[in-house]
């Protein structure tokens, strides 16, 4: 279920739309919160894995910082695009910011994740921490 933000303005902008037959460009915080990149999550054997889909951004701008047992991976995208031609002029600008956070399981060794980005995927690797092979049992005296 995806929850978004109630914008009380939004109704507003709809009717002035329908009234005067033009889409107004929408203000920057619309245009920020609209940048959402879809995040897999997979678990293998030794590691946690991460992809993330961030085209055209690059690695850069992308930040990865670990506070106690929460992973947060922040990125902002500035793209701009522009055609001179002989009877126009147009440009075109997108522009976000992303920020997730993700809870680390118990068993993940934080000390040795790795991340690399190839191809507009981020991808973070988060090893397990090796268990203990052999179990002892204590005898109760």
């Amino acid at each position: 279920m995806l929850i978004t933000p109630y914008n009380p303005f939004k109704e507003i902008r709809d009717i002035e739309s329908r009234l005067f037959g033009a889409k107004r460009v929408l203000d920057s915080e619309e245009n920020v919160a609209t940048f959402v990149p879809n995040v897999n999550t997979r678990e293998g054997e030794f590691a946690y894995h991460l992809d993330i889909d961030l085209p055209g951004i690059k690695k850069e701008d992308i930040q990865i910082d670990l506070k106690e047992n929460a992973l947060t991976v922040t990125a902002e995208r500035n793209f701009k695009e522009e055609t001179k031609e002989e009877d126009y002029y147009r440009i075109e600008t997108r522009f976000g910011k992303f920020s997730r956070t993700f809870t680390l399981p118990d068993d993940a060794d934080t000390e040795n994740i790795d991340a690399s980005t190839q191809d507009g995927v981020l991808e973070v690797v988060i090893p397990k921490l090796a268990k203990p092979k052999n179990t002892q049992r204590i005898e109760v005296k």
